[in-house]
């Protein structure tokens, strides 16, 4: 199951970074449609945020067709952002895990790490790096 993190200097909305890391949970695998997504009230408490900043991040994968509200059952997956390449995934998630331990033992911070990464991603794929992570 999902287990949401909100950045609280992120200038991305509460809920949007609730849908972001649905979307990333489906674009790497971690969550399937059929999966159910954390009751509103429990994330709304965990989080300390109002419960309809929850409802309205749902209503958002409702409305992109990742998800589905099931009266007094809850809300749930029915749809994937995984493709084609989520079967190198797990082989290139071990080599990059392995490469920031080698960053982190180096003295990179994580903000480092991150500026490394989007430079580089820009640099290598010559295009911007869409700000969208929460």
């Amino acid at each position: 199951m999902i287990e949401f993190v909100l950045d609280g200097r992120s200038k991305v909305a509460t809920y949007m970074q609730l849908v972001l890391q649905v979307k990333q949970a489906l674009r790497v695998g971690i969550a399937r449609p059929g999966d159910q997504l954390p009751k509103v009230r429990e994330v709304a408490r965990t989080l300390a945020i109002n419960p309809n900043t929850v409802l309205k991040a749902y209503r958002e994968l409702e409305l992109e067709g990742l998800a589905e509200g099931r009266p007094g059952v809850g809300t749930f997956l029915v749809g994937t952002l995984a493709g084609d390449s989520l079967a190198h995934q797990a082989q290139l998630r071990e080599e990059l895990v392995e490469w920031l331990r080698r960053a982190e033992a180096a003295g990179l911070g994580r903000e480092d790490i991150a500026a490394l990464i989007d430079t580089t991603l820009r640099s290598a794929l010559g295009r911007p790096v869409p700000d969208d992570t929460p």
